[in-house]
């Protein structure tokens, strides 16, 4: 408790709990997405090379990069949140290795995805 000058009043600063970043659980998510969503360009791809496989890789791959590349930037922008200093009264957000993590799965997911199309189109052409 802090005392306020001249006056018989103080303040009260309550213990707030830290509370886990939305970001960088969303990273998270959006990032494993990106992984479950190349792997299913891969078998697209690999499986279905004369019935029009790289077609569906390529619609798969759309939605892996806009995955990964959304866990990316919600990644960067929950590490940022959680660096950012606050006073006493405010809420502090931790989860900073879920943002990582996230940010790690979602390039992966996106490379993935990416790697997954080309074989595709290398076993559609050959």
């Amino acid at each position: 408790m802090e005392a306020v000058s001249g006056t018989p009043f103080g303040v009260v600063h309550l213990d707030v709990p830290p509370v886990t970043s939305g970001l960088a659980i969303g990273a998270l998510v959006a990032g494993i997405a990106s992984i479950l969503v190349s792997l299913l360009v891969l078998c697209f791809g690999v499986a279905f090379v004369n019935d029009g496989g790289a077609w569906a890789s390529g619609a798969f791959t759309v939605v892996g990069v806009l995955a990964g590349v959304a866990a990316i930037v919600a990644g960067l922008l929950g590490q940022r949140q959680i660096r950012r200093p606050t006073e006493p009264p405010a809420v502090r957000f931790t989860g900073r290795g879920l943002a990582v993590a996230g940010i790690s799965c979602g390039a992966v997911g996106a490379l993935l995805s990416l790697l997954g199309l080309g074989l595709a189109l290398l076993l559609t052409f050959a």
